[in-house]
């Protein structure tokens, strides 16, 4: 089986979904920074993309009217060009790197909007991503809906090897670890569609490990709720099965959650109770 890089109307899979077309407060502050690391940088790698050819040119080696003088003496101004600069922008990329971090940490809330954040939780799995939102009690798997402009709160783990959680428009990754609880904090600016997978290596369908973040309208929102409370409860019985190595071709939705799932999820980790598919997830493992 393989992943189509391209749909059926001709766009390319990825095409407008990268971290260059911000859709959210983060990536936009994220897209800024690159942006301006990249000027900065030029201030090095302009001067060398020039005066490389040109002395290259001015003193090679069939020319013969070049003036040959191999006593050099110290002087200040170059010493001060070779050093001097190197140390300034070294020293400007770090305050603006500083800087840049302490905006968009992703355990830190985001100044934005006075509406409480939309509590979500991730539990990463081979290889899809199970999202839990424990205020409404339903479930789903690689599909997030949420209303745009709100922002989410994310809770993250694994149940299984490390992964990497990212949504490229809307901000940058953060990894799922077995037994540890990360923490992210996003939001869309409007509604949309936005690609999100798992960007570390995790076995053999790695490459499917994707999920769809639709941002909606708040009635959309929770039309959605509504429909996805009719349908059957994530039980243990359910996630035993989720749980297992495999690829998902469509996203599923459930009613319900089995109380404290992603808490279970860490604590099988920490010598704790047992996780809910932790027999089944470990043989899935095994076979890898």
């Amino acid at each position: 089986m393989s992943a189509p890089a391209c749909q059926p109307d001709g766009a390319c899979a990825g095409a407008g979904h990268g971290v260059l077309d911000p859709a959210g407060m983060v990536a936009a502050i994220q897209h800024d920074h690159l942006v301006q690391i990249t000027l900065i940088v030029l201030i090095v790698i302009l001067p060398v993309f020039v005066g490389l050819p040109f002395v290259l040119w001015r003193y090679r080696l069939s020319r013969r009217d070049s003036r040959y003088a191999p006593e050099w003496r110290f002087a200040w101004l170059p010493e001060f060009v070779i050093w001097g600069v190197p140390v300034i922008i070294v020293g400007v990329l770090g305050v603006s790197l500083w800087t840049t971090l302490h905006r968009i940490d992703p355990y830190r809330p985001l100044s934005t909007g006075k509406e409480p954040p939309l509590r979500v939780q991730v539990i990463g799995l081979d290889w899809k991503f199970l999202f839990i939102y424990p205020d409404q009690g339903i479930a789903s798997v690689n599909r997030l809906v949420v209303p745009a402009g709100r922002q989410i709160a994310f809770d993250i783990t694994a149940d299984g090897p490390m992964m990497s959680f990212m949504v490229p428009r809307l901000g940058g990754q953060i990894y799922a670890m077995a037994g540890m609880r990360t923490r992210l904090h996003l939001i869309a600016d409007a509604p949309g569609s936005y690609r999100g997978l798992n960007t570390q290596y995790n076995g053999r369908n790695f490459a499917y490990q994707r999920f769809d973040l639709q941002a909606v309208g708040k009635d959309e929102y929770r039309q959605w709720v509504r429909q996805a409370k009719a349908l059957p409860a994530l039980d243990r019985q359910r996630y035993d099965v989720l749980a297992r190595p495999s690829v998902v071709e469509q996203p599923l939705r459930f009613g319900s959650v089995e109380d404290d799932l992603f808490g279970a999820v860490i604590e099988s980790y920490r010598g704790g109770r047992p996780s809910p598919g932790e027999t089944l997830a470990s043989a899935g493992h095994a076979h890898r």
